[in-house]
């Protein structure tokens, strides 16, 4: 009798269990495939201005007659447009919504692009670049955001990886495309995934959970369904959205102050930490110079920026294939030691070099070390920051 009994209480429960693991492991639809495939075009945008100004130093500072201060400003004015943007984009997602704000994006990009692709003096050259910074700054927010916001959660740790892929594919076709051809084209070319999201803005949804948040609850149900299909049940994530959304709704906003407090001390340290490492540890002077530094070493720049690539790539989805194995920090071990060695390998190279030792094989040495930088910041250093960050 009392084993009777408790079959019948647990059979409810275990029919609300099935029914919660049925309705979240959605499948991936057609629709939630073109809509992630238009939101990383974004990512490719990223990318391709990161890698632009590496493989077309040459031919750039040789047509338009820049010096070396001109070219510098030119590589580094791009992170400082990319800093207003994203110090912005928080708020104008949350303003006008993630699809609007993608495009507006998108707008600051195109216009950068064709501004640099019609410069004839330096000046229009750092206000393209910094146009297109400024939208790459907004970018890196909105998208990872939009994808989470559309993915179910079984599969959202996959989704939001092809971000960065896209982001090293984006760099890798830039190295790849400017050692053959000018810098003109190239930025034309640049234009090509800003119009293919442009374009796609208006066929994809705008995100549930933003819609749920400014209380459009019809247009939540729909965009929503559109995202899971037509015959799929999204009765329990449409409840699940509408419950988070309110409880949201009711925390009083926090201030940026309360992030002090002694008890988030360690992982604000932790998470700024990372990032301030990731970008002071010598990526921004490999990836905007690289073309310079085979140069400067008596190596081949086109053979090395395509070795790059090569060695890009297979890392980075490596990476994302080993992150949820073997865990965020030993991944994160191993790439920081490899990106070391690989400054060491440079920096040494450039040594021997200038006191007269292994004067021919010192320009392998400086190959082997960008490429050794390279893969290992792939691997990890690359990623694995942003993750952390988001997890703390």
């Amino acid at each position: 009798m009392k084993g009777e009994i408790d079959e019948a209480n647990l059979a409810p429960e275990t029919s609300l269990i099935e029914k919660e693991n049925q309705d979240s492991s959605a499948t991936t639809t057609t629709t939630l495939l073109l809509t992630t495939f238009v939101a990383v075009s974004g990512s490719f945008v990223f990318g391709s201005a990161i890698g632009y100004s590496s493989p077309v130093q040459s031919d750039l500072t040789k047509d338009l007659n820049l010096s070396v201060a001109e070219y510098s400003l030119f590589g580094s004015i791009l992170t400082i447009g990319a800093m207003i943007g994203a110090a912005m984009s928080g708020r104008i997602a949350d303003l006008i919504g993630r699809r609007a704000t993608m495009g507006f994006s998108e707008m600051f990009c195109i216009l950068g692009w064709l501004t640099i692709y019609l410069s004839k003096v330096a000046v229009w050259l750092d206000v393209g670049r910094f146009l297109v910074g400024y939208g790459m700054g907004v970018l890196s927010f909105v998208v990872p955001v939009y994808i989470a916001e559309i993915t179910p959660k079984d599969l959202r740790g996959g989704f939001t990886t092809v971000h960065q892929l896209m982001i090293c594919l984006g760099v890798s076709v830039a190295y790849l495309l400017g050692s053959f051809i000018g810098w003109r084209i190239l930025a034309l070319i640049g234009l090509v995934p800003c119009v293919i999201q442009m374009m796609g803005l208006f066929i994809i949804p705008e995100s549930p959970r933003w819609l749920a948040k400014v209380g459009r609850w019809e247009e939540f149900e729909i965009a929503l369904q559109r995202l899971r299909g037509e015959s799929a049940d999204i009765s329990y994530e449409s409840n699940e959205i509408k419950d988070y959304t309110q409880r949201l709704t009711n925390l009083s906003e926090g201030s940026i102050l309360d992030l002090f407090q002694p008890k988030y001390a360690k992982s604000l340290f932790v998470g700024v930490g990372l990032m301030v490492l990731q970008q002071f540890g010598g990526v921004n002077g490999i990836a905007f110079y690289s073309s310079s530094i085979f140069e400067s070493a008596g190596f081949s720049s086109k053979i090395g920026m395509i070795a790059m690539v090569v060695v890009q790539i297979p890392m980075t989805t490596l990476g994302v294939v080993l992150m949820d194995k073997s865990g965020r920090r030993p991944l994160l071990l191993i790439s920081a030691t490899g990106t070391c060695i690989g400054c060491f390998l440079v920096g040494l190279s450039f040594s021997l070099q200038f006191v007269k030792l292994l004067s021919g094989d010192a320009s392998y040495l400086a190959l082997a070390g960008v490429l050794v930088y390279t893969g290992s910041f792939s691997l990890g250093m690359g990623g694995i920051p942003w993750v952390i960050m988001s997890e703390i």
